[in-house]
Parts: C-alpha cells; sequence; structure tokens
C-alpha cells in the first residue's frame, strides 16, 4: 500500500504543478471564471496567485519533508477555489463546450481531490519496527 501511496502523491503532486502552469499557459480561461463578487481589478492578480500556489504546493508535495504541510496547502486552495467551481456551475454559459454534467461532476470532484490531499497530512507508519522500551543493553 506504501507504493501505491507514494504514486498517488506523485501523480497528484504533477497535476497540481500542470494545472497551476496552466493558470500562465491559459490565463483568459481563468479570468472568465472568475466570480462577479471579486473586484474586476483583481481577477488576473487572482489567477495568478492561485496558479502559483498550485505549482509551489504540487511541487512541496513530492518532496517528503514539506508533503504535509503542502497537502494542508492543497486544501485549503481547493476550498478558496470552490466558489469559483459553483460560479462556472451556476453560469454555464461561461464555459458551454464543457456542457451541464461536466459542470455539475466539477463540484464534488472538489471533494476527492480534499480528500486525496489530506491522506498526505498524516504522519507515515513505521512498519516493521518494534517500539523502545527503554532498556539499555550493558
Amino acid at each position: 500500500m506504501r507504493y501505491v501511496k507514494t504514486i498517488l502523491k506523485w501523480l497528484l503532486g504533477v497535476f497540481f504543478v500542470g494545472a497551476g502552469v496552466l493558470h500562465f499557459v491559459n490565463e483568459g480561461f481563468y479570468l472568465k471564471i472568475m466570480p462577479d463578487y471579486i473586484p474586476a481589478e483583481l481577477h488576473r492578480t487572482a489567477v495568478v496567485v492561485s496558479g502559483v500556489f498550485e505549482v509551489l504546493f504540487g511541487a512541496m508535495l513530492m518532496v517528503g519533508r514539506t508533503t504535509r504541510l503542502a497537502a494542508w496547502g492543497i486544501i485549503a486552495l481547493l476550498i478558496a477555489v470552490f466558489p469559483a467551481n459553483i460560479h462556472v456551475y451556476l453560469h454555464q454559459e461561461l464555459i458551454p463546450e464543457a456542457g451541464p454534467r461536466a459542470h455539475l461532476l466539477r463540484l464534488p470532484l472538489q471533494g476527492v481531490f480534499i480528500a486525496w490531499a489530506y491522506w498526505y497530512t498524516r504522519p507515515e507508519k513505521r512498519v516493521g519496527r518494534l517500539p523502545s522500551i527503554g532498556v539499555h543493553s550493558l
């Protein structure tokens, strides 16, 4: 199971790095889905900042010492951008090519990603080690 968890951690990390890069490659897509309640002059800043954090947390997830912090960061980021996903669902005309089903599936998918990231917030269990009983050999 440890190998599966490691492979899935790398997959999640690469996914977030790639998603973050897309904020810069296809900035117009992300600008289009910004909720109206965020002032227009902050839209580009929000897209850039979220892209930077996606790249940062995705890369940090793949580094053993920073995995737990990155996982919490990914969870916070997913919660922060969830209103934009709701906005797109409520205003499907923003991305009509995706279709209603895709817009609807995107909402619970955020929960899947949160659960996936949460898996990496737990400390690794050491398998095969006996606990120390505090007795030293003489």
